[in-house]
């Protein structure tokens, strides 16, 4: 592992989503068998997990697996959990040796016990790392992770725990998934289509958007140092004017 690379010169996001696109387009073109380039795309993922680490960024969030992925092929929903369950294998002595904390979001009782049990079992064991959150999304949807943080706002409403009128934006962000690290701040997605696909709709809403045409099992760490080189360069105002924000970041004259 190498010693930090961030600069501070730069402004580097603190939290990265991913849409980890273009593994089944990838195999064809290389001739691969039927699911192998899903292989390579899970391959894709330590280099990435590293260079996040050395540059400082906090959490890294991956979308593995959608709600809207389980009408795929069965043969590939298939190999996509076996997948899963060997990523998590194979990621625990790497979450160990850099301390990195493992985390799932997304709907789990659509998964098998096994899988279940072992996602509870890697997120107990790393609870306690602190240098970087490492997120997988699997049967993860974002409108489903607003449908239910509303659903626990109404149950709290239906206890008499919680007033209609004490419903507020803040609230129902501090029900949905990841509340507790902060928002995404750049959101990446490989493969060339240039849509977010229902993933981190409310923690990506004031994300910075990347599109690339580079495919998820060739996407490299080198690619990601120009996105946060272009991610320095970006002025994000929140809805407030470019004075504004000139403003804020303006150090004051004494």
């Amino acid at each position: 592992m190498s010693t930090s690379i961030a600069t501070s010169s730069r402004v580097l996001p603190q939290h990265i989503a991913v849409i980890m696109d273009g593994n089944n387009r990838y195999g064809k073109a290389q001739g691969l068998g039927k699911g192998e380039g899903h292989i390579e795309g899970k391959r894709a993922l330590d280099p990435i997990v590293e260079h996040c680490l050395a540059s400082g960024v906090k959490v890294l969030t991956v979308f593995a697996f959608s709600s809207e992925n389980w009408q795929r092929p069965e043969h590939e929903v298939n190999l996509l959990m076996q997948l899963l369950s060997l990523t998590i294998d194979e990621q625990m002595p790497r979450m160990h040796k850099h301390r990195i904390r493992l985390r799932f979001i997304g709907e789990r009782t659509q998964l098998d016990d096994a899988l279940q049990a072992k996602m509870a079992d890697a997120e107990r064991e790393t609870a306690d790392f602190e240098a970087m959150t490492l997120v997988i999304a699997i049967s993860y949807g974002g409108q489903w992770d607003i449908a239910n943080a509303a659903r626990i706002l109404a149950e709290q409403v239906q206890a008499g725990n919680l007033d209609t009128a004490d419903i507020t934006a803040e609230r129902l962000g501090a029900q949905v998934q990841l509340a507790d690290v902060p928002a995404v701040d750049m959101l990446i997605r490989t493969g060339g289509e240039y849509r977010i696909s229902n993933f981190l709709l409310w923690q990506s809403a004031y994300a910075e958007l990347f599109f690339t045409d580079t495919l998820w099992p060739e996407f490299t760490p080198t690619e990601l140092e120009r996105m946060f080189d272009d991610f320095s360069k970006r002025q994000r105002r929140f809805g407030k004017t470019s004075e504004q924000v000139d403003a804020q970041q303006t150090p004051p004259v004494v």
